[in-house]
């Protein structure tokens, strides 16, 4: 994604991402003090016959459940996977898109490919065979900018996107189970905020079947959970902070973690207290992490950028482009039909039958040419004639 912040749990194993750098520290307590940080663009650089390499920049990445593979998606619409067990070995084209791809997710049992890209899709493709196409997961009206496959509900996927909505898919039939629309939510609680949202990321809490919503813009979290046997997402909470909330990521023993633009506190950790999230007071271990943020500050300082404004920009010269292409298409219909009625004239020159029945032929071909360019809109999709 556009934001070059971000923050990952794998265990009780912190990692906050800066750039090209990355941190990682303990959770477990307070007393280890074992702090790891990498830097990419120090790494050191393999030659190219041995490098795994993408066509476009790498938007997305994910592990299989196997672990044997990660599948990484670019920008000009490909994913790719690479071998674990062969680090240097070179990537394989699993599929393509026509649009850039935004986010990359496995089935559990690692049967399919969950793909979501700029142009409002999710396309779910088997793993064996990529070119296999199982659904198509419709609905969405702008960019999908997350996708997460729910991990007590291997059937049920997530999916977020800048219009604004967090809905619930049963994604093997493309179905939509439920739709939630933020700009409802944030009526309840303040009718004069902004209404314009771009979810931007998902954290699922396997031990409450809790979801945890992030938008680009908005210094709030939403707090939904997932009511598996009506197959609906209920709202809970908003969590309201001071700062600009960089990302999201729960654990599963100690609670949500919150990365926010604020040197002083970096960090909040939530936890569900009498039914409602609550922020903890700053603890050892809360206190540790944040102050090894506090002196690795740098590498987070002003590299944060949304991601609904960079895709918006992307997009605007694609819009001016459908418009200008409408425009051409309006006057395609109109100029098609005189063309083939023209043909026909000049055939009727060498033929009696075509002279007296001339006036059928043009009106025949001006229906066959005009109403197609009618019905058929630049996205693809038919529509009824005005």
């Amino acid at each position: 994604m556009a934001g070059s912040v971000g923050l990952a749990l794998c265990g009780q194993t912190l990692v906050v991402r800066g750039g090209s750098r990355f941190l990682a520290t303990s959770t477990a307590s307070s007393d280890d003090d074992s702090l790891f940080i990498y830097d990419c663009s120090a790494a050191e650089k393999k030659s190219q016959e041995n490098k795994g390499t993408v066509a476009r920049r790498c938007t997305a990445l994910t592990f299989i459940a196997s672990e044997e593979k990660v599948l990484v998606a670019d920008k000009s619409g490909d994913v790719y996977s690479f071998s674990v067990l062969e680090p240097h070995g070179c990537g394989h084209l699993e599929l393509g898109h026509l649009s850039m791809l935004l986010d990359v997710a496995v089935s559990p049992d690692d049967r399919f490919i969950l793909t979501a890209d700029r142009d409002e899709k999710i396309r779910v493709s088997w793993a064996a065979a990529p070119h296999s196409i199982e659904s198509f997961c419709l609905g969405h009206t702008e960019f999908v900018s997350r996708i997460s496959v729910v991990p007590t509900q291997p059937g049920l996927l997530l999916s977020s996107s800048g219009d604004g909505t967090l809905r619930l898919w049963e994604y093997r039939s493309g179905r939509q189970l439920h739709c939630c629309h933020l700009a409802s939510l944030q009526e309840l609680v303040d009718p004069q905020a902004p209404q314009r949202f771009a979810a931007s990321r998902i954290a699922f809490w396997c031990q409450e079947n809790c979801v945890a919503l992030l938008c680009d813009g908005t210094p709030v979290v939403y707090i939904f959970q997932l009511d598996a046997r009506r197959q609906q997402l209920v709202y809970r909470q908003q969590l309201a902070l001071q700062h600009q909330v960089w990302d999201v990521a729960f654990e599963e023993t100690q609670g949500l973690w919150v990365l926010q633009d604020c040197q002083e506190a970096p960090l909040v950790l939530y936890r569900p207290v009498g039914g409602q999230w609550q922020s903890v007071p700053e603890s050892a271990v809360l206190k540790k992490i944040s102050g090894v943020l506090r002196g690795n500050w740098a590498m987070l300082e002003g590299l944060f950028l949304s991601t609904v404004d960079h895709l918006r920009a992307i997009c605007r010269p694609k819009m001016s482009l459908l418009g200008c292409s409408s425009i051409v298409s309006q006057g395609a219909s109109v100029i098609c039909p005189l063309l083939v009625g023209y043909v026909f004239l000049l055939l009727s020159l060498s033929s009696k039958f075509l002279i007296m029945n001339m006036w059928r032929f043009t009106l025949l071909s001006a229906k066959f040419c005009y109403v197609p360019l009618k019905n058929i809109t630049l996205s693809g999709r038919l529509l009824r004639p005005m």
